[in-house]
């Protein structure tokens, strides 16, 4: 509870600081600061060197495929290993373009980014917000959160549940061990990594039990952290794990038809 109060207070006084800037400063555009028609826009260039996720996609990892299949599909690796949520949602492709959005909002203080993100995240996420009842963000250890000074995922689920009208309670998961940054590693040793990381704190099960729960995060690379904090979840009782990011690593995959 002293986390989330504390991750909100300093959102606050950021954004504060933000739309304080914003009044001294022209909009810039998210990504290269050239000046744009309205705050939290991206300009003409920048917009078209994102690769934004649409249909045609995996029905349950919102993974886009290279061709229209027809109909619903599940790609054949997620229907052979499913996943430990229902479905997953994201804005965009990670690539260079949305790396330097994703970065400079993560680790530069560029929280006027914050609601622009969130909107593009409930439109892309429509489906997977709808009979929610929690938005979840994936949480920072106390001690990298104090020297980030806020989570950046917190700040994009408070957001999406605002707009979406669902509850936000961050303090429902917890990080419990501290783990090396995830860049870098294999997949399996992401999900080594991150092992025993998640928990939800035993006050808080009543809360988790029969709910149906959005995660969100700002990136989902091999979906190691994910699934970590899906199954702990699951564990606790929540009926069905759903995924929201803002950004999602995508490899190819052959589909037969």
């Amino acid at each position: 509870m002293i986390h989330a109060a504390l991750q909100t207070i300093g959102f606050r006084a950021r954004a504060l600081a933000s739309r304080a800037a914003d009044l001294a400063l022209p909009p810039q555009c998210l990504s290269c600061g050239l000046p744009v028609s309205r705050q939290g826009g991206l300009c003409g260039p920048c917009w078209s060197a994102i690769d934004f996720i649409s249909r045609p996609f995996c029905e349950v990892s919102g993974l886009p495929f290279a061709f229209d299949p027809g109909g619903s599909m599940v790609r054949p690796d997620v229907a052979s290993s499913p996943p430990p949520y229902a479905k997953a949602r994201s804005v965009m492709q990670y690539n260079d373009a949305s790396a330097a959005l994703v970065l400079r909002f993560k680790y530069a203080d560029r929280m006027e980014a914050a609601p622009a993100f969130a909107g593009w995240m409930v439109r892309a996420g429509g489906e997977v917000l709808a009979g929610a009842d929690l938005v979840l963000p994936v949480p920072l250890h106390r001690r990298r959160l104090f020297t980030r000074r806020y989570n950046q995922s917190a700040e994009l689920a408070r957001l999406i549940a605002a707009e979406a009208g669902l509850g936000f309670a961050p303090e429902l998961l917890t990080r419990v061990r501290a783990t090396r940054p995830q860049v870098g590693l294999s997949g399996d040793a992401r999900r080594r990594n991150v092992a025993g990381a998640f928990a939800v704190p035993a006050r808080s099960l009543p809360r988790v039990q029969g709910k149906t729960i959005v995660l969100v995060d700002d990136v989902m690379t091999t979906g190691a952290t994910i699934d970590a904090c899906a199954r702990v979840l699951a564990a606790a009782g929540a009926v069905e794990l759903r995924v929201l990011t803002l950004a999602r690593v995508v490899q190819s995959v052959t589909v037969s038809v």
